[in-house]
């Protein structure tokens, strides 16, 4: 169990820049962008036991963080290629 939050630029270490361009110019981005941040910290505050949840719900946002995730590398690897 992990305390610590995984924001997007932790987990893309080396895309900040794309990160950025993304986040001010795709809609879609920036949409999907703030969907991870508000599981991401749903996420954070259950394992700092800020909040109750059951295992189902904490497993749950994991796997819907893990999608996300997914997409934000696909979309920066076509940024990158274009």
């Amino acid at each position: 169990m992990s305390h610590v939050s995984h924001d997007l630029h932790a987990e893309f270490p080396n895309d900040e820049k794309i990160l950025h361009e993304l986040k001010v110019s795709d809609a879609h981005f920036k949409t999907v962008s703030e969907r991870y941040h508000d599981i991401n910290k749903e996420i954070h505050r259950i394992e700092s036991e800020i909040e109750a949840a059951s295992d189902e719900r904490s497993e749950e946002l994991k796997k819907q963080r893990l999608l996300i995730l997914d997409e934000v590398a696909t979309m920066i690897s076509k940024a990158k290629a274009a």
